[in-house]
Formats: C-alpha cells, structure tokens, sequence
C-alpha cells in the first residue's frame, strides 16, 4: 500500500488548498456516462471531470445530454471536457493524453468488445466468468503502461475483472491499479436491504457490511441466492454490534430480478463513483470510511478496505477475518470462476473451465494465458467464442 498511500497524501493536499480535483473517465460507454452523472451530481465545484477516448463526437453527445440534465436539476458545478484522439491500442496515445488531463484519479471504464453482457454467453453454458479476463486486460495493461510513462500520480480504478485483472499486472511486474470496482458493492446493498427488513432498521447505512469474496459469488449469490456450497466470510454490524443472521436465508433474499442489459452498469457506474467519494469524504472530512473493492493492492479476488482521511491511509480491513483467511476464501471463491493461479505474469485456468469451453463450444481453451499472449488469446477468444455464439441482437 506504500505507493497508494503516496498517492493519497498528495491528494489530500490538494483537498485542504482547495485545488481542483480532476477526474478522468477513459472510455465514455455506459458505465462511463452512468458515472460522469452521478459525479456531476456532486454539485462540486471542486471537481473537473475529463472524459477521454478515441471518438470526440459520439462522447460529446453523451457528455451534452449529463451537462443539460444536471442543468435542469440545478446541479451543474463541475467543469467538464473532452479529450479525443486517445486509442486504447496506443499506449503513447493515451500516455499523451494523460499528461495533458494530469488527473487525480483515472477511471478505466473501457471495453473491448462493447454492447455484450459477457455473462449472456459464459454463465449459462460454463457458470463461470474469468475465460473473460484476456479481454478484461487488454486495455487495461495498455493504460497502465501509458501511466507510468506519463509519470503520472493519479489514484487508479480498474472497472472490468479486477479480481484477476489487477493482480495478473502485479504478478508480471508491470504498474497495477490502485482498486477495482464491482462485484462485492453489487451484492452488499441486497444483503443490506434483507437486514434492514429484520431488524426494522430504516437508514441502510446504519449497516456496517464486512464481506471478501470475489466476482463468481456476487454472481451466483445475485441469481440464484445460493453460494455453491461455501460459507462466506460476512458480518453485519449496528452502531459496533453484531446482528446475528441466518447466512443461508440472507443470501436467498438476495436473489432479486434485476434488468440484464446495460442497465445493469449503473452498480459498476456507482461502485466507481463510491471509491472516489469516500477518498474524498474521508480526506475533507478527516475521518475513517470503508469500501469493498477487487484487486487492492495486486490481492486476488475482493477485500474490505479501510480511507483514514486523517492519516491519509489506505489499509485492509482485518477487523474481522485476518488477511490469509481473506486470501484463502478469495482463492477459493475465484477457483468457481475458472481461475486457478495468477502468478508470474500468467493467468491459469482451472481444468474444470478448459473442459467446459470444449464441451459448450468445442474449443481448445489454453491452460496458461502469459503476459505476452494477451492478445492473441483475445483474439481467440472474440473469434471463437464470442462472435458465433453471442445473442443475435
């Protein structure tokens, strides 16, 4: 944590001088737009929003329909702009246009393969998600790549399979995201919904969530309310007290129907936007605010994760469940989604995905996926898999 950490000092710095803040979105999708709004919704005059990527107009659409409808809700007083011209393949082309921007903190909400739910092929046929994460890291190591040579001291978040996305870039000795976002803050609020109907609590954040488990039990938890036969790693606290719970009956409430399409990016556009303001909060406010995030600090799978604004501090939460039985649930949780090991600049899959993907989509699937085969692999994989077997739009 020593490099976030750095990181975090300067920006609190900045906080307490009142110098603008700036925040950049790379890639303006759904999830990037979803974002852009709520940020603006801040009503920070503090904030500039800089929305980067490679086509000026389409993202200038997007951006004038937040901009008037922050407007019509009298909350526009962020700056917002527009930097085209940044391809994700280039990584001087984004190191460029980092340096221009100089952000505080970088959002990474690209896609390779845009408009496709993943999970619209993958779950039904292989009830797993990590045969994705070739795709999930492409851009990203790209980014990440053009970071460092930008010299850039921005705090990092990584929107696409962070569980394994972030610590495959540690593990090849490459710059790596600060946090991830995603999986655990979808599932927290529908366990929160489930305790507050208990106990009669009518303020959900009076709710104090502790959970580490990784982006295969968000999913299975969300849709089926099961988690596969594992026990999960999970407290629920009121005002520093425990409430007890039934973890079978909290996780089969959780199981509520939800829209599949882009839609759903709106939790991924808020668990971005949650990492960022309790950065914030904690830093103006001096005080101690936790997150649930994947891929901290190179960690596979997600964690808790304590903002000391005062100490200007990011630290795991240890609280509860000790960082190995963190790790040791993450890895096991991971393993259901088809990843075996992340170490050594290689990604390996589980035998159990390799014989699925045969199986679903009579595919040769590598075992171990090198750094250096991102691309081919997904090449392979967009070839193989997702253009036969996408749902026909």
């Amino acid at each position: 944590m020593e490099i976030l950490n750095k990181k975090i000092a300067l920006l609190k710095s900045k906080v307490e001088k009142n110098e603008t803040i700036t925040i950049m979105i790379i890639g303006l999708g759904s999830v990037g737009t979803f974002l852009l709004d709520f940020l603006v919704s801040l009503r920070d005059p503090q904030l500039k929003i800089v929305v980067a990527g490679r086509n000026a107009a389409k993202m200038q659409m997007d951006v004038n329909i937040v901009r008037t409808a922050a407007t019509i809700r009298r909350e526009l007083r962020s700056q917002i702009e527009i930097l085209g011209d940044c391809d994700l393949n280039d990584v001087d082309s984004i190191a460029a246009t980092i340096k221009k921007a100089n952000p505080d903190f970088i959002v990474n909400s690209s896609r390779v393969y845009s408009g496709l739910k993943y999970g619209s092929i993958s779950w039904s046929n292989l009830r797993a998600y990590g045969i994705w994460s070739p795709l999930s890291i492409r851009y990203a190591k790209n980014i990440m790549a053009a970071y460092e040579k930008a010299g850039s001291n921005a705090v990092t978040i990584n929107t696409s399979y962070s569980d394994a996305v972030i610590p495959w870039l540690k593990s090849a000795g490459k710059t790596y995201f600060d946090f991830g976002s995603g999986n655990l803050n979808h599932l927290i609020p529908r366990m929160k919904f489930f305790m507050a109907e208990k106990y009669g609590i009518d303020n959900l954040n009076d709710i104090d969530v502790t959970l580490a488990v990784s982006h295969f039990h968000d999913v299975v938890i969300s849709k089926e309310g099961h988690a596969e036969g594992q026990t999960l790693l999970l407290n629920f606290k009121k005002d520093g007290k425990d409430l007890p719970f039934d973890q079978a009956e909290v996780l089969a409430a959780c199981s509520i129907p939800m829209p599949v399409d882009q839609k759903r990016n709106m939790m991924n556009a808020s668990s971005n936007f949650n990492i960022i303001d309790s950065i914030l909060t904690a830093l103006r406010e001096k005080t101690v605010t936790k997150v649930h995030a994947p891929g901290v600090d190179g960690e596979i799978g997600g964690y808790p994760v304590l903002i000391d604004g005062a100490k200007a501090e990011v630290s795991f939460d240890t609280t509860l469940f000790s960082m190995d039985d963190m790790r040791a649930a993450n890895r096991k949780s991971i393993y259901c989604d088809g990843i075996e090991n992340v170490e050594n600049g290689t990604l390996v899959y589980t035998d159990e995905l390799v014989a699925k993907v045969k199986k679903a989509f009579n595919v040769d699937l590598p075992k171990r996926v090198a750094f250096e085969d991102i691309e081919k692999t997904a090449d392979f994989i967009i070839k193989n898999i997702i253009e036969p077997f996408a749902p026909k739009k």
